[in-house]
């Protein structure tokens, strides 16, 4: 009997649907998918990290949100609307953080609390933190992303496969999506990118 996908995501990292900690990095459109996803295949125990606040342009595409959710935090929304949708997994803990996951109080020992990490990150600085500290608590993380209509999934896990650093350091990053830009800027780029939209 083949395995389904989740059961192969298991035998690979080692998890325990029921009893597995999962921190899911990211509560945009990725995200949002990753949230729904993860919580119907059985996943009952998730921490939710995300610094933006939910956008009108997001609303085409991240589901969870709607109209009122505007200038709210995206991880806790994500948290309260996937609670009460999901309402079928009577032992379903969604905890939501709004905060930068480079923020240093997500130390290595925060990061050895979760079985698996999944990223659903925008920006390659904290994609690049997040995998090194998985490296460092021996975490398995699933990095994920989009470019255009094409996504990419990899797994990384110490000693097994490679990172997403393995190549050297990734050149800094030039171009920003539209979607990336939060209405409040964090960089420079943003408030030129903010201009020209």
């Amino acid at each position: 009997m083949e395995l389904c996908k989740s059961e192969e995501v298991c035998r690979r990292t080692g998890c325990e649907k029921s009893t597995s900690k999962i921190l899911i990095v990211g509560s945009g459109g990725i995200g949002v998918e990753i949230i729904k996803n993860v919580v119907l295949l059985g996943f009952t125990d998730l921490t939710l990290i995300d610094l933006d606040t939910i956008e009108i342009s997001n609303l085409n595409r991240q589901f969870l949100f709607n109209k009122n959710h505007v200038g709210k935090s995206k991880s806790l929304v994500a948290a309260n609307v996937s609670q009460a949708n999901f309402a079928f997994h009577s032992n379903l803990k969604i905890t939501a953080l709004h905060n930068s996951i480079m923020s240093s109080e997500y130390d290595v020992d925060f990061f050895k609390t979760f079985k698996v990490v999944i990223n659903a990150l925008d920006n390659r600085a904290a994609r690049s933190h997040v995998n090194r500290m998985c490296l460092a608590a021996n975490v398995p993380l699933v990095e994920s992303g989009s470019e255009g209509y094409m996504g990419q999934v990899t797994l990384i896990k110490r000693d097994v496969s490679a990172c997403y650093e393995c190549d050297g350091p990734r050149q800094e990053q030039k171009t920003f999506a539209s979607c990336t830009i939060r209405n409040t800027p964090s960089l420079p780029i943003h408030c030129i990118m903010l201009t020209m939209t």
